[in-house]
């Protein structure tokens, strides 16, 4: 008995017949449902897959949350005392401005660590990127040996995207708080650091589309740096929505660690999810959407390149040695 499940959960179920070209999804959405349902399971190892290399990462923002949980735990525990009479207020005040310098030291301290964390997940991410857009528009792609042929193929690219990935939350962060002394001063200095809290967004966003460039189109880097940030501001609605979709896991576990008591647990339940399906889960979602951007605005225009792969077109119907009246088109001498 496990045997056979374990033989339906790698091979699939026997005595399923294909899909007829009347059965094909004829919208993106019915086209992602049905993916989703066919490689849920295909998903979940290709993340189990892919997590390892997110295990640094995910060690350094754990541990960096618990810490800062504690100092938080020592600042309630002060603000107790005043409340209580057993402290004054300017004592309170001159270890609030400590605790206030702790939290800044610990956040400059994570982002400093994730650097070469973020940094190394780039050609893993590559592979990713290859197998769930295969996935996504109904193709096939083998977990492992293709997921390792792109990231051979790929790494270069990918590995310059990830190491500057890894770089944009401690730049952004430094020149928010560089800015942000000058700002309490003068306004203007208000400009640069919104200009580059809206870089780094703009970077992020642009993930969306720079890893699926690297993996289907032959560009060079730059080619694939100036396509991703004019889809992103292209499709900025859109874009934004599905980037938001992706770390609203994240969000849920930062709201529930601010207005409960319940910080660990949250953070736990956030990195199992992460760890059996978000990567993979939020990468197809991703996938689903820039298949059909790639197609509007770059497929179109290339000679001989297919579009509206895994849709049901009337231009199926011709296929097969038969014109669209039924009848056998003419065959070459």
């Amino acid at each position: 008995m496990f045997g056979k499940f374990m033989n339906n959960y790698f091979y699939g179920k026997s005595g399923k017949g294909d899909y007829t070209k009347e059965d094909l999804p004829s919208t993106r959405m019915q086209l992602f449902r049905e993916m989703l349902r066919a490689r849920f399971s295909g998903l979940v190892r290709l993340n189990l897959i892919y997590m390892l290399v997110w295990i640094p990462t995910m060690a350094v923002i754990a541990y960096h949350v618990m810490v800062f949980y504690s100092v938080m735990s020592g600042l309630v525990d002060l603000q107790a005392q005043v409340d209580a009479g057993t402290l004054t207020a300017a004592a309170f005040a001159t270890q609030q401005a400590l605790f206030s310098d702790a939290v800044k030291a610990i956040i400059l301290r994570c982002l400093l660590y994730l650097i070469p964390c973020l940094a190394i997940t780039g050609p893993f991410t590559a592979g990713l990127s290859l197998i769930t857009r295969n996935w996504a528009r109904d193709e096939h792609a083998f977990i492992w040996s293709d997921f390792k042929d792109a990231v051979r193929d790929n790494w270069k690219q990918a590995l310059a995207t990830s190491a500057i990935t890894g770089l944009i939350p401690m730049v952004v962060y430094v020149c928010w708080m560089f800015y942000g002394e000058f700002a309490s001063t003068n306004a203007l200095f208000l400009i640069p650091q919104v200009l580059t809290l809206t870089l780094g967004a703009l970077w992020m966003m642009s993930l969306l589309y720079t890893y699926p460039l690297i993996v289907t189109y032959q560009l060079k880097y730059r080619d694939v740096l100036r396509n991703s940030i004019l889809l992103t501001i292209g499709r900025l609605p859109g874009t934004l929505g599905f980037k938001l979709l992706s770390v609203l896991p994240v969000v849920i576990a930062a709201v529930v660690s601010v207005l409960t008591p319940y910080l660990q647990w949250a953070v736990l339940i956030c990195l199992l999810y992460y760890a059996a399906l978000g990567f993979a889960l939020s990468r197809f979602v991703g996938a689903s959407f820039t298949n059909a951007v790639f197609d509007k605005y770059i497929n179109v225009k290339i000679e001989g390149a297919q579009v509206n792969r895994g849709l049901y077109v009337e231009e199926d119907d011709d296929e097969d040695g038969e014109d669209a009246d039924g009848s056998n088109p003419p065959t070459e001498p």
